[in-house]
């Protein structure tokens, strides 16, 4: 199945909670990113490739240092957004919670690359921007302190963590208001084929309810709740 045909499935009948239920079956218990990591606007829905990007803080803007990043500002901040692809997520972490490490022009950018969204475990800035773009968007809140003279990209489609979520370059992202879940390449299809069957059991329970019967019965019956 291709991404286009697997992200318009996930986004027309799924919703987080149900593959986060169905990859804690499968026996991965650790997909959630941070509760704290939300969509600037609560009926945004992200589905996409992961493309990870590493942060790190710095402090200053040049520096006699001899490191490759030392006297450019952002470090390779343009390079990693210039290299995102249709479909993708700029997914990035790293940095302490000083700047925000998103804004409007990135997100300009990031809509001609026909990218997905961008997820940001920290914050962003231009919201009022990016809400009239009506670009995806899912961070940890706004904050206006701009990263150049403080933090640099070091690095992107490379593995990443987010408090101990593993995301890996290609991972599948699905967002919506209750968080934000990691779906390992090597699970994916068999967690959307669970997901499907478990929703639409699960439509048939609630109008068991409706009719009656208790939750009791509808766990025995169905086997979920």
């Amino acid at each position: 199945m291709g991404d286009a045909t697997l992200f318009g499935i996930i986004r027309k009948e799924l919703f987080t909670a149900v593959v986060g239920d169905v990859l804690d079956r499968l026996g991965y218990l650790n997909q959630f990113l941070p509760p704290q990591i939300m969509p600037l606007e609560k009926g945004m829905r992200l589905i996409g490739r992961a493309m990870p990007v590493l942060e790190a803080d710095a402090f200053a803007a040049t520096s006699g240092s001899p490191g490759p990043l030392s006297a450019k500002p952002f470090g390779l901040l343009f390079e990693a957004l210039d290299d995102l692809r249709e479909g993708e997520i700029y997914i990035g972490t790293g940095s302490s919670f000083r700047y925000a490490l998103w804004g409007g022009l990135m997100s300009t950018r990031a809509i001609h690359l026909k990218a997905a969204g961008a997820v940001l475990d920290g914050y962003i800035r231009d919201s009022n921007e990016i809400e009239s773009l009506g670009f995806t968007v899912f961070s940890r809140g706004t904050y206006a302190q701009d990263q150049g003279p403080r933090g640099k990209v070091i690095d992107w489609r490379c593995p990443i963590a987010i408090e101990g979520v593993r995301i890996e370059p290609g991972d599948l992202l699905f967002g919506d208001r209750e968080g934000v879940l990691v779906i390992p390449r090597a699970v994916e299809q068999q967690a959307i084929d669970l997901a499907l069957e478990k929703v639409r059991t699960e439509n048939q329970v609630a109008i068991a309810i409706r009719n009656g019967m208790s939750t009791v019965e509808a766990f025995a019956t169905f086997g979920v709740m």
